[in-house]
């Protein structure tokens, strides 16, 4: 009886320790000037293997994160890593928006706070972006931005 209730205090203690680094690093992502940004890196199909033909589940992939301006960086990190370092990295002079749409009602349920889910390109490499209204202001103007001698960088496709 004593040897498991220390296990379980263990158990309890580390759990708690987990989430308060995960709220205490949260909390300093967002004093640095950090925007709440979900993200999705690929879409992700259910179905059997081997099949040919795999129906989108259109609520599944999402992550939630804090994203972090640095120059020309975009630097993603997702709240429930223990990553020191940021999770994805994108930068303006590759990324290129594809489609800009409201999300679906699945995705609604899966990303909650965001209203706007941008379809973004970087070479070959297709990823989602989802954020609210004022959060997307302030990315499309830093996408636009640069510094005197170089180009926006800011590129829709067509």
């Amino acid at each position: 009886m004593q040897a498991s209730a220390v296990v379980i205090t263990i158990v309890l203690v580390c759990a708690c320790l987990c989430l308060g680094y995960l709220a205490y690093r949260r909390l300093t992502l967002m004093r640095g000037g950090g925007v709440d940004v979900c993200l999705r890196r690929r879409s992700a199909f259910v179905g059997r293997l081997g099949e040919r033909t795999l129906a989108k589940d259109t609520s599944a992939g999402w992550h939630f994160g804090v994203g972090r301006y640095r120059g020309d960086q975009l630097a993603w990190f997702r709240l429930t890593s223990f990553r020191p370092g940021a999770s994805v990295v994108l930068d303006r002079t590759e990324l290129e928006i594809v489609d800009r749409r409201p999300p679906t009602a699945a995705e609604s349920y899966a990303i909650p706070t965001a209203d706007v889910v941008l379809d973004c390109r970087i070479g070959e490499v297709v990823i989602e972006l989802a954020m609210a209204p004022g959060v997307l202001t302030g990315f499309l103007s830093w996408l636009e931005s640069a510094p005197p001698g170089r180009s926006t960088g800011y590129r829709q496709a067509s």
